[in-house]
Parts: structure tokens; C-alpha cells; sequence
């Protein structure tokens, strides 16, 4: 295969709501600036996701110097990008971490509350406020913002285009709400990455991501269906988890972009290549 390249950034600034492509993202602690720094919660403060509420996938989301713009069905709300540090945080919960963040604004609340036909609150987690990743698989000083587990996640092309050989219908990398997408590489071999660089930026791989039925939701009508998850079960099972992509961790912090560079450092991440190249696991 050709030069390893960026090709694809993403962020997802609200958690479980539509993804932006960028040509160029700052890398921080916790993720790319601005990625997943803000959630919908219930009215028990309890987390919510396409997981039980598809519909999150029809609220598209653009991002300028000021603002976050976010569109549902025609109707708009501004969200700003500015934090604010004096705000009243209350306990939020997201999986089994209870964090501390703070409610964005009533206004939108309210417009949420109205098009979710719930109840639900925009919570905003600031930067300083720790959630620490997964002790037994990083140091403790790694920590990461509302993203399921890891700071960041990388899947190349190749692996997407050998999954949709298989479907019947292809579906596209939204459906796995990467933060990079590479060209250049054999399909599935990201699963062994361990230490490598984009640009100018050390990353380590962590693990390869375990999927969940989020990945059956279209992401452009909110329709929940089956695929991809039901083929990626055939070949990319494991103990009882479905696997595409590889989980990440920042080890220096500059910007990063389009058409950067990738380099491997060290190849393997896992000792068992059952993982990679769609070989049965």
C-alpha cells in the first residue's frame, strides 16, 4: 500500500449529534478542541445517545470562530463557544463516571426539551474538570471529555471499504464517528498500531473500539436498522464484542490536518494479528 495520509478530521461537539469535518483541529488532553465538550442530559442527569434516541442524528451541527450552529428540521440555535467559568455545576452522570459540568442555558434547554419531546438538559464540561480514562489501560494523568471511553479514534479507509464489499448496502464513516481517517493502509491493520505520528503529533493506540448499536442508526434520517453491525459480527467478533477502529491517546498536543503525514514508530499494539485483515478473529 501507498503512504500512510490523513485524509478525514471529525469532531462531534455534542455528544451523540452530528459530526463536523475539518481541514485542521487543535489537539488537547481530553480530544480535538471542542469535541464532545457538551451532552444532553436527562431529567435525572443521566446521559443520552442514538443508542435509545435515534432521532439525536437529525441535529446537524457547523462551527465557526464564535459559535456553534445547530439545525433541526429547519429551526436554528446558536450555541456559543465561550464556557462559562463562573457557571453552577451540578453531577451529571455518563456511563459509570459522574462528572461535574454546568447547564449551557435555559434557552436551550427549552428548544431541546421541545424538539427531543422530553425533557432534557445541554450541559457544558469545562476543560479543567477531570474524567479520567481507564486506569489498567493508560497512565492516570490521561483523561478524556464526554467521548464514550478514549480521547480519540482513528479508523483508514481501507477498512471501511472492506466492510462495504460486504453489505449490501455501503454505508459511510459517519456511522462510526471517527476523529481521523486515514488512506494508504492494508484494511483493519490500525487494530495493531501502538505508538505513531500524524503530523507533528505523537499518538499511542490504546485498543481497538468495541461497537454498539449506535453504529445501525443512519445517521442522515435517524432510522435504526441492522447493518453494519450484523456483518461486522460475522468477522470481527470477539469475546462478545463487535470491533472496528482503533481507540487513541494524545501524547503531544499541536495542531493537525488534512493531508498530514502518518509514521509508525512500533507496529503492534496487540500481540494477536487475529485481529486485523478480517481474518476470522
Amino acid at each position: 500500500m501507498g503512504e500512510l495520509k490523513l485524509t478525514q478530521i471529525w469532531i462531534y461537539p455534542i455528544k451523540s449529534l452530528g459530526g463536523i469535518p475539518l481541514t485542521e483541529a487543535k489537539v488537547m488532553g481530553k480530544g480535538l478542541q471542542h469535541d464532545r465538550r457538551w451532552m444532553l442530559v436527562d431529567s435525572d442527569d443521566v446521559f443520552l445517545t442514538q443508542r435509545d434516541h435515534p432521532l439525536m442524528a437529525l441535529f446537524k451541527l457547523t462551527i465557526d470562530e464564535e459559535k456553534i450552529t445547530i439545525t433541526y428540521k429547519g429551526d436554528q440555535a446558536y450555541l456559543p463557544l465561550t464556557q462559562s467559568i463562573n457557571a453552577v455545576q451540578r453531577a451529571v452522570r455518563i456511563w459509570d463516571d459522574v462528572i461535574m459540568a454546568y447547564e449551557v442555558s435555559d434557552a436551550l434547554t427549552n428548544w431541546f426539551t421541545e424538539r427531543m419531546g422530553m425533557e432534557c438538559h445541554l450541559m457544558a464540561f469545562p476543560e479543567a474538570n477531570p474524567r479520567q480514562v481507564d486506569p489498567d489501560r493508560v497512565q492516570p494523568c490521561e483523561h478524556v471529555s464526554l467521548a464514550d471511553a478514549y480521547p480519540f479514534m482513528i479508523i483508514g479507509q481501507s477498512s471501511l471499504d472492506d466492510l462495504n464489499k460486504r453489505l449490501v448496502e455501503p454505508v459511510s464513516i459517519k456511522r462510526f464517528r471517527p476523529n481521523f481517517v486515514f488512506t494508504g493502509g492494508e484494511a483493519y491493520e490500525e487494530d495493531l498500531w501502538k505508538d505513531f505520528t500524524i503530523g507533528p503529533n505523537k499518538f499511542s493506540g490504546v485498543k481497538p473500539c468495541a461497537r454498539c448499536v449506535l453504529t445501525t442508526v443512519d445517521p442522515e434520517t435517524g432510522s435504526k436498522g441492522t447493518e453494519p453491525l450484523r456483518t461486522l459480527a460475522t468477522y470481527r467478533k470477539r469475546n462478545n464484542k463487535i470491533f472496528f477502529g482503533q481507540n487513541v491517546v494524545a501524547r503531544e498536543r499541536a495542531f493537525i490536518r488534512v493531508g498530514d503525514v502518518i509514521r509508525l514508530d512500533s507496529s503492534h499494539v496487540l500481540d494477536d494479528k487475529s485481529l486485523v485483515m478480517g481474518s476470522g478473529l
